[in-house]
Parts: C-alpha cells; structure tokens; sequence
C-alpha cells in the first residue's frame, strides 16, 4: 500500500463512519439532505481516489466528477446553513446568496465541458485546457471559503458555539484545495506530497463536521452518542497514550541508564503501572473526566435520560430515611457531597431537619426565612449564592439571612414545589470538581427538585398517618383508664361516704374528707375530658406571674430548689390556667430531674409591649441538637423507659401553639438547657382575682 492509498482509504473510512452516524440519525428535514448528501459524495470521492492511488484503473473523468459532486454538495450545504443564520433576510443578504448560487452552478456547468482526460491534465502540462481546469476549482474553492466566511460572520455570539466547528471542518477541506490548485496553476504542476496529504486532511475534518451537526439541532440532525462508550474509549485512549510513553522513557532509561538501565527501567514501569492503576481508581479524577467530556463533546452537559434513572433510583432506594434520600439524591446531580434540608412546619415557618455531610448551624432564626419562602413561591428559582452575591438585582425582593449565607460552602438552594407550595428547600454544599452551575443545571434541578417535593410530601403524609393511628391507640388505652378510674371513683366515694360516719378526730378527718373530695372531682373532670375529647377549660385571662408562683410552690418538695425572681409588671395571657400551668409544671420538672442537686433551676419572666416571655433554665446534662430537633417533641418518645409516655413535650408545645406562642430550646451537651416561651398578652376590662377594676392592662402594667 503506497501512501496516497492509505490517505484516502482514511478519508474514506472517516467520511463512512459519519455517513452511517447521519442517515440513522436523520429525521427526514430538508437542510439534513445536504449534509447527507455531501458526506456520501466525500465517501464516495475518497473511494474512488483512494482505489485509483492503491492500482484499480478507473478514468480520470470519473475522479474529476466524483470531486466536483463532492465540493458542489458542501457549497450547496453551507448555502442552505448561511440561510439558517440569517433569519430575517435583507435584500443584500438575499441577492448575495443568489449570486453565489449562481456562480457555483456556472462553475459547475464548466468544470463538466472542460475535465480533460489523464493524458491531457497531466501530460500536456502547458495547455490552456489544463490552466482552465485549475481555474475553475481554484474558484469552486473561493466560492466555499466565501460561504464559510459569511457563516462564521453573520452568526450571533450563542450560534459561535455551534458553527465554529462546522467553518473549521469544512473551511480546511476548501482553503486545502484553494492551495493545492493554487500551487498546481503556479508551478505548472500538482505537487505530489499535497496530493497524498489530501486524503487525511480531509479525513481530519470529518469529527470537526460531526460536532458542528450536533451542536446545531436546525440541522434536524440527532447525533448521540453514550457518554458510557465515550467516557471508556477516552479512558482506553489515555491509558494506551500513557503507556505508550512510558515505553518510551523506560528505552531511554535503559539505554542511558548504564550497568543500572535494566533494574532502573523494571522500577520505573513497575511505577508507571501502579500510577496508572491509581488514576484509574481514582473516583474524583473520573468525575473530572467525566464533567470535562460532557462539556466539550455534548451538545448538552447532562445525559437525561441516565441522570433522570439514578436520581429515581436513589429516591426509591430503602437504605437510609426519605428526607436523607432527597438531599442525596439532589447533590449528585452536580458533583457535590453534602446538603441541609429545610422543612415547612405546621406553623408554617421552615425548619432544619436533616443534614448531610454538612456541619452543624450555630444559630438559626426561623422568622427571617420569610422572604426567602416569598421569593420561591413566586418564582421557584434555583437561588445561586454567588450570583446572589454578585449581582442582587437579579434577585428582587429577596433577602437572604446572614446566618444562611455564613454556612461554610453553601453554594446554592433548590426549592421543593408541589402544588404551587414550597414544601421545604435544600441547601447544597459546594462541589470540589463543578464550579458553576448554567441554566441547564437550573432547569434540571428545578425539574428534580419537583420530584423531589412529591416524596416528601408523601413523607410528610406517611408520618401524620403514623401519629394518627398511634393517637388513635392511644385514645382505645384511654377507655381502659378510664373504666379503672370510675372504679377508683366508686371507691373515692365510698371512702368519702364512710369516713362521714365513722370521724373520731374531726380535724384529721375534715382534712381527709377535703382531700378525697378534691380527687373525686378532679378525676370526675378527667373523665368528663375524655369521654368529650376536649382538653381544658374555656381560656380566660390568666395573670401569668401568679400563676409562675404558684407553680413554683408545687415543687418546694423537691430539688435544686427552683429560684424565681418575680417582677413588678402584670401580664395577661388568655389561656386555661389548669392547662397552661400543667405546661410550666412539666418543664420545671423536667430541668429538675435533669439538674442534680448541686445545680441550678431558674424561672425568669420577661415582660414586653405585646408579648411575655418565660424562661426555664438549668444547669443539667444537656441534649445534643439532633435529640432536640429530631426527638424532643416527637409523640410517644421517652427516654425516662417505662415511667414516661412521651407526650408531655409534644402536648406542651402544642397547646403553646394553640395560643399563638412559640417554644423554642437551646441546649449543649454538659452545659445545660433553656426552654423560651413567648406568649401574646392580653388586655383585660375587668377584675381578674382582684376586687379593684383593672383597666387597659396589657404586657407592661394597668393604667
């Protein structure tokens, strides 16, 4: 095989690979025909030059019309591509692209009367004829060049992206011929070196012609590949590069390495080999390989179609909880590790529930969340920190919190939409391999994002179902205490009806018949609540500083000693004073059984313009931040065993709710806890306990 066959046998085979690659990709559009066409006229010119270099007698004719089909196809091709680019067409634009047309085919109609034979081009070098030739296909080459000239320049910044490929490719093809004719029609002669290094130069552009198609969908060209087989034959291509320069430095080891060339050449492979298993091992340098083809060799960044199966498998997988699931299977759509997610809590503000690999928050203010929560719902952007940083007026109306801003690497934050409400939002940790993120990582995280969103609204449904029917186990528990307590009932009664006829000390017994009397109603009450499904009584002003003292008083009994510094200002809450003091009396206890008998136990008011504050706070074992977020306040989850039902927590916070208060904890480990109750007072227009009228009293004293 000399080397003008094996030129053109590459050319051949590059412009067939591509040809095979368009005819199944092709969806029948017209601008698609040009390109079809003009790739098989290349395969078929390099076939036949190709069959001519290797000894297979074919005329010159025959080579000469197989070239002219080849270079009129292209020039009709970019025609039709430059029309692409230029949507709305001017007169000069129009008779610009007549006039070339037109001089293509009067170029053609002579190339046809005046291909000479073999014996004519070649051997008669000096004839007119032959300078005619070469005239003409100098200038079927100007003509492409033109066209390629006019394509680059009327193409808009975005549509670069794309034709940039397409005027490399087939520019090199015409501006090779430009030079060989033009060489040719100087020299008297073609120069045989360029006429075998036609076939690869034309072979080279092929890959260049395939980008440019794909880039460009107008082409109505799908060209895919599978960033599997794309990733794998780099990965072979590299590696086989690799190692074929490392024989290479291991000969010049060997033959300057003197008496030590043979062991230093083994130590060195042995070297080379273990770094190339390394880097081939290596998890990050694939994902970086993996993100530098699909932004150089796709015409988008994501296989969807892969990327939409893993993110569905991760979310259905059953290893680890739904809200750890979410944030897992979000991150990995660009490269990160780690996220936080926020819910929406039934109070409706958001709250921290679950984080991956992502440090703990110091100090969160709920509240300030609300313009956040404003601007997804009204525009379910993707928010971006940095260009949130950058440029805030891209962002109208939002004000992002400094404490969220402050959280190391946070990149950026998802919403999760569902049906037209904000479920709750991830925060995603920034990637060590993707720096940025384009419009087609937003659409596909807002899309993700969605999906997203159904999960934990069914997550969110599953677990009310649960609390649900554990309330409702609760409620069958309860009609057994409560046929034991109408026995203690009957009991209580009859203790009462005895002791009436029986006193021998009057005093010790009115005191007894005073006790079991107040059971007897008190347990009447309850079992009224529970056969009515109401807790508590109607809610009425309550002087929560009385009603503090009180409290206190009850745990005299037991230790530390619960200090409470009253204050001078009177505040009205309206609540059931039974119910509410049954809230203070289950948080002091608490402090008490967690603080031992050396520590500390404080109760402190705080009154303000429209609201009271209470605070209880100790110096116990503490909690640690997961246990307050994801426990304290959970139903039926207690940690004193079988002493405790796991509902004092749940029931308090709860009725504070009812109220229009807040609870709030804060709590370390070793360092103790401080339950905040923020309450909303009240003003009264009448005696409350007191036999003065009160008047316009509110959170800061009467008037």
């Amino acid at each position: 095989m000399n080397i003008g066959g094996a030129s053109y046998l590459f050319a051949f085979l590059a412009y067939l690979a591509l040809a095979i690659l368009l005819i199944f990709s092709w969806r029948g559009r017209s601008q698609g025909v040009w390109i079809v066409l003009a790739t098989i006229a290349s395969v078929v010119w390099a076939g036949l030059v190709g069959a001519a270099e290797l000894g297979v007698s074919l005329s010159f004719e025959v080579l000469q019309l197989s070239e002219l089909a080849r270079s009129t196809t292209w020039c009709l091709f970019l025609l039709g591509a430059l029309d692409e680019k230029t949507e709305e067409s001017t007169k000069h634009s129009s008779l610009f692209r007549w006039a070339v047309g037109l001089t293509i085919i009067l170029l053609c109609l002579s190339a046809l009367f005046t291909i000479p034979s073999f014996s004519e081009f070649f051997q008669f070098p000096g004839t007119l004829l032959r300078d005619s030739v070469l005239v003409i296909w100098v200038a079927l080459s100007i003509a492409g060049m033109t066209l390629i000239e006019q394509i680059f320049r009327n193409s808009s910044a975005s549509q670069r992206w794309a034709a940039k490929f397409l005027c490399l490719g087939i520019g090199c093809i015409f501006a090779y011929d430009f030079f060989m004719y033009s060489d040719a029609l100087l020299f008297k002669r073609i120069s045989l070196s360029l006429w075998e290094a036609r076939g690869v130069v034309n072979g080279m552009a092929a890959p260049l012609i395939a980008i440019a198609i794909a880039r460009n969908p107008k082409y109505e060209l799908d060209i895919h590949v599978s960033r599997h087989v794309v990733f794998h034959t780099a990965t072979i291509m590299g590696a086989g590069t690799y190692l074929l320069l490392m024989a290479v430095v291991g000969y010049f080891i060997r033959f300057y390495g003197g008496t030590w060339g043979s062991l230093l050449q083994i130590v060195f492979f042995f070297g080379a080999g273990l770094l190339l298993l390394t880097l081939l091992f290596s998890d990050k340098i694939r994902a970086k390989v993996r993100v530098f083809l699909s932004k150089h060799f796709f015409s988008y960044k994501h296989d969807y179609r892969d990327e939409w199966l893993k993110f569905t498998q991760n979310l259905a997988a059953s290893v680890d909880s739904v809200p750890e699931r979410i944030i897992q299977s979000i991150i990995k759509l660009t490269e990160s590790n780690g996220g936080m997610l926020w819910e929406k809590t039934e109070s409706g503000q958001y709250a921290l529930t679950t984080r991956w690999h992502m440090p703990e928050v110091a100090a969160m203010d709920a509240s300030s969340l609300s313009s956040l929560a404003l601007f997804m719902v009204r525009t379910q952007w993707v928010i971006d920190f940095d260009e949130y940083e950058r440029d805030p007026d891209l962002y109208e109306g939002l004000s992002i919190p400094e404490w969220l801003l402050s959280i190391p690497n946070a990149w950026f934050i998802v919403p999760l939409m569902f049906k037209g409400e904000c479920l709750g939002f991830i925060l995603v940790k920034r990637s060590e391999l993707q720096k940025t993120i384009n419009w087609e990582d937003r659409d596909l995280l807002k899309t993700a994002g969605q999906q997203a969103a159904s999960h934990l609204a069914q997550h969110q449904a599953d677990q009310a179902l649960m609390q649900s029917r554990q309330f409702e186990a609760f409620n069958r528990l309860s009609a057994y205490i409560v046929h034991d307590l109408k026995n203690i009932l009957a009991q209580q009664s009859l203790i009462v009806a005895n002791a009436e006829k029986h006193k021998h000390n009057p005093e010790f017994v009115d005191d007894v018949i005073a006790t079991v009397k107040n059971s007897v109603v008190r347990m009447t009450g309850l079992m009224a609540q529970m056969r009515s499904g109401e807790r508590g009584a109607k809610a009425k002003p309550v002087n929560l500083g009385e009603l503090l003292v009180k409290v206190v008083d009850t745990t005299t009994g037991r230790e530390p000693v619960v200090k409470f510094d009253t204050v001078s200002e009177d505040a009205y809450v309206l609540a059931d004073s039974e119910q509410l003091a049954t809230v203070f009396g289950h948080m002091i206890q608490n402090a008490q059984d967690a603080t031992d008998k050396s520590g500390r136990v404080s109760v402190s008011l705080e009154v303000g313009i429209d609201h009271a504050v209470v605070e209880v706070e100790d110096t116990g074992i503490g909690m640690e931040p997961d246990f307050v977020r994801n426990r304290l306040f959970k139903p039926f989850d207690s940690t004193k065993g079988l002493t405790g039902m796991g509902v004092g927590a749940f029931e308090s916070r709860e009725y504070i709710h009812s109220l229009d208060g807040d609870i709030s904890v804060i709590s370390a480990p070793g360092e103790g806890s401080t339950f905040r109750i923020v309450l909303p007072c009240v003003d009264i227009d009448e005696d409350i306990n007191h036999s003065e009228d009160v008047k316009g009293v509110g959170c800061e004293g009467s008037e």
